[in-house]
């Protein structure tokens, strides 16, 4: 009786187009814009608490932003900090629940094709090979509307139903 269920719901699956994922994703952005003002806040937060405890110096820097953005050592480690945080936010809503807000709000579920949530490798391959949304280029080509992303990670997005 669970396999004729199962049927039932891979026959039913209903794919999202290109500009339901295009709505998600400038919805995603401007989430991810306000995760990384939290982050920025929170690094600037432990520079003035190392300026304070008197553990860093500025030198010739005018500022905390000065220093995080050109300094030879720390502006990389800024910027990883920075990327670090956009694939935690990614790998961990898509892994836990398999939306972010944005596909929430859109009624998308990133999934595997028996339905379960991704595992986090997938979500760093869907994240290198996206190219920041260009890979969404390939959906009005593809019969179950994959994009490049979804391909590439072994899963595929869905369209979720109406609740009733």
């Amino acid at each position: 009786m669970t396999t004729a269920v199962k049927k039932d719901m891979t026959q039913t699956k209903q794919y999202p187009g290109l500009f339901r994922r295009i709505g998600a994703w400038i919805y995603d952005a401007l989430v991810v814009a306000a995760v990384l003002m939290l982050a920025g806040g929170l690094a600037m937060a432990v520079i003035a608490l190392l300026l304070s405890t008197g553990l860093l110096n500025l030198g010739n820097y005018a500022d905390a932003s000065e220093y995080l953005t050109r300094h030879p050592i720390a502006a990389p480690l800024y910027s990883v900090y920075l990327g670090g945080s956009i694939v935690a936010f990614f790998g961990y809503f898509w892994c836990k629940a398999g939306q972010t807000l944005g596909m929430r709000a859109w009624k998308l579920r990133i999934q595997n094709a028996d339905g379960s949530n991704i595992r986090f490798t997938q979500a760093l391959i869907r994240m290198a090979t996206s190219a920041f949304g260009l890979g969404n280029l390939l959906v009005p080509f593809s019969h179950t509307k994959q994009s490049l992303q979804d391909l590439m990670a072994e899963c595929e997005m869905v369209l979720l139903p109406k609740p009733n």
